[in-house]
């Protein structure tokens, strides 16, 4: 019995997927979340000074180069 390789047919080819643009106004808000969390995050770790939040955030805090003690 001969092996022949499996030659996929054209009928079976899978298409690319069509890419569609995304517009400003959908991406806007999602921007904006995005520099809103970031900002509530750089003040916790660089400005709040509480000492349970200091500890848990003190390696992030060098990291990033904010003086701490």
């Amino acid at each position: 019995m001969a092996h022949t390789a499996a030659v996929p047919d054209a009928a079976s080819a899978v298409e690319a997927p069509v890419l569609t643009p995304v517009s400003l106004k959908t991406l806007a808000p999602w921007a904006l979340f995005t520099v809103v969390l970031s900002s509530v995050a750089l003040f916790f770790v660089g400005a709040e000074q509480s000492a349970q939040l200091h500890e848990f955030l003190h390696d992030g805090r060098h990291l990033l180069g904010f003086p701490c003690h």
